[in-house]
């Protein structure tokens, strides 16, 4: 590939902590990969682009997601073109959500090679955990196969309810600690839209590894409370820089300016709750919506492969007036552009 280089992560499997304690800090928000408008292969110059957005905006990561139809041979080619265009100055985050744990691990084996920093662990759909054994087996097989740093995603999405209230329940998460050094982080969803699983997780677990909340509505407040280093991933780049500026401001202990600013936001907010609700329910991300957000902010946009979920006009409209009550400034270009993206190839 053009302008391809390889970047192996710093550290070793046994320093996975330390190395996610000292630099895993900041907002890490996602990127989507954006595809050719015949929806054959991968856009570069959209890639490029949106790599230098992340920068631009003040990120200091991004998940490179994978969960939108995208083949190993392109998620090689997504990871190259984003390590090159990145050239150190953003975290990349491996999305291990691929079909099953045999191709999660040969798509981690690519990232490794092409710049990964740490992998978000996926449970796949056709995952059927009826008991927390099976949650290990699968968890400690991925970290095993791996020398990167794992964040363990305790979220609803799994189905794992059936197995614990809070998703992965705190003496799962105490095992995989234990057992797999590599396991540097927490992802804290836990039985959402309780904070308890979050409030559980950084009581037991946040000395050892980090405890991410990654919704910036409940991370901005308890960051006012406790230390949080991190907060990712999310679709946070519906706010352009107002996220990274605003955790830098209680990271400061600015808390007043930071809590001025997050009520400002308060009409965006409501605007991005409303158009991802249909995600709560399916289960499945809605990442045509987050990729139209991404683009009101200057991100390439452009069209995705199905199966995906879909927009429509009053919710990209709500998007708008959301922003702009907020005292943000949205791309004038027309709705439909979206579909073509700022790159178009």
């Amino acid at each position: 590939m053009q302008g391809a280089r390889s970047k192996m992560a710093s550290y070793s499997r046994s320093e996975a902590r330390a190395w996610a304690k000292e630099h895993l800090r900041g907002i890490a928000n996602v990127v989507i990969p954006t595809y050719t408008s015949d929806l054959r292969g991968l856009n570069e110059a959209g890639i490029r682009h949106d790599i230098r957005k992340e920068i631009e905006l003040g990120f200091s990561g991004a998940l490179l997601v994978s969960e939108v139809a995208i083949t190993l041979p392109e998620y090689e080619q997504f990871f190259q073109w984003s390590n090159d265009e990145a050239k150190g100055r953003l975290q990349l985050i491996h999305h291990a959500s691929f079909n099953t744990l045999e191709e999660n691990i040969e798509a981690t084996k690519i990232a490794e090679r092409h710049g990964a920093d740490l992998a978000l662990l996926s449970y796949p759909a056709n995952f059927y955990a009826e008991n927390a054994q099976q949650i290990y087996d699968y968890t400690k097989a991925f970290c095993d196969a791996t020398d990167l740093a794992v964040m363990v995603f305790q979220v609803p999405h799994w189905g794992f309810e059936r197995v614990h209230p809070s998703d992965i329940e705190a003496g799962l998460l105490r095992r995989l600690i234990d057992d797999c050094p590599n396991v540097a982080a927490i992802k804290a969803e836990g039985g959402m839209p309780s904070i308890m699983g979050w409030v559980e997780a950084h009581r037991l677990f946040s000395k050892e590894v980090v405890v991410t909340m990654p919704l910036e509505q409940y991370a901005i407040p308890f960051a006012q409370l406790v230390p949080l280093q991190f907060v990712g991933t999310s679709d946070t780049e519906y706010y352009g820089p107002m996220i990274p500026r605003i955790f830098k401001l209680v990271q400061e202990g600015d808390y007043d300016e930071a809590t001025r600013l997050y009520w400002q936001l308060q009409p965006a907010r409501k605007a991005r709750a409303a158009a991802n609700s249909y995600s709560a329910q399916a289960m499945f991300l809605n990442r045509m919506v987050w990729k139209f957000e991404g683009w009101l902010n200057g991100f390439n946009g452009g069209p995705l492969r199905q199966p995906t979920m879909k927009i429509n006009e009053a919710t990209m409209n709500n998007l708008r007036a959301g922003m702009e009550k907020s005292g943000l400034v949205p791309t004038d270009l027309p709705n439909r552009d979206f579909f073509i993206g700022r790159n178009p190839a």
